[in-house]
């Protein structure tokens, strides 16, 4: 991947800037961009520096069609086209932490998580195409899945995952669109720390009863580490070139439940 150029949605903190950095020590040249945690500027900006491979950050409102569309013009300008697409936006609403909803919490969830997406891979698509071995990952939650239920009822919002199931289907869609010289697919995360899990301000509003339902929830019994998204990103520029339109559920088996398989019973019959 070496001097290959992506863009990185939302790489100022969490997991976003874990895959940033992580591509950067493999020489992948990153225009990057930030809205909120403004704070976290100064040391995003240390992190990469030190990586000292070639990255631009800039802060855009990728809500806003005409900024979005700058960014990536500005981006493929810079370094002369872009083969990578990492689209990490998405605006997840905690019932623990803000409640029933209200019309503009829905409406902020929706826009960022499927609109915001939307907007940068159509901006970014003829640059991909370009490429001619152009890769997008898009990065989505199992509450697309789960929803608003069980030990996760405390965790996801029902627009939330509603958005997210949206986000396959795009994923999809935009398979068949970029077919055949831009590969796209989708890393489905479960409870992460920094998203959703440990580092996360809903997360220390949890009971520590609630908090290991989740974890008994889940087969591995842990919550997912940064090195996971790291691994599940690097394997789909690296090591999957036949693979487009499927999505990776990286949960450690939460959707399947915390259920072990019984022994099999005797039984009463021969036949």
């Amino acid at each position: 991947m070496k001097n290959n150029v992506a863009i990185l949605l939302g790489g100022i903190k969490g997991i976003g800037k874990g895959v940033g950095l992580a591509l950067a020590k493999q020489g992948v040249r990153l225009a990057m961009t930030y809205y909120d945690w403004e704070e976290s500027l100064p040391e995003m900006q240390s992190d990469f520096a030190e990586t000292g491979t070639p990255h631009f950050i800039e802060k855009v409102d990728l809500l806003d069609m005409e900024a979005t569309s700058r960014f990536v013009k500005n981006a493929a300008a810079y370094f002369g086209g872009v083969d990578i697409l990492v689209n990490n936006i998405e605006r997840g609403g905690w019932p623990v932490v803000h409640g029933p909803y209200t019309s503009g919490q829905w409406d902020l969830e929706m826009a960022t998580t499927l609109k915001a997406k939307r907007w940068v891979f159509d901006a970014a698509l003829p640059y991909l195409k370009r490429s001619g071995a152009g890769c997008v990952i898009n990065i989505s939650s199992i509450a697309g899945i789960v929803g608003r239920s069980g030990p996760a009822g405390m965790v996801f919002n029902d627009g939330y995952a509603a958005a997210n199931r949206g986000v396959s289907l795009l994923t999809e869609t935009w398979a068949r669109l970029g077919a055949p010289e831009v590969r796209v697919n989708e890393i489905m995360l479960g409870f992460f720390e920094t998203r959703h899990a440990e580092g996360t301000r809903g997360w220390g509003l949890l009971s520590k009863q609630q908090k290991q339902d989740i974890i008994n929830h889940t087969l591995l019994c842990r919550t997912g580490r940064m090195e996971d998204v790291v691994r599940a990103v690097l394997f789909l520029l690296n090591d999957a070139p036949f693979m487009t339109g499927s999505v990776i559920r990286l949960d450690g088996g939460y959707v399947l439940g915390g259920d072990r398989v019984p022994p099999m019973p005797e039984g009463q019959s021969d036949v």
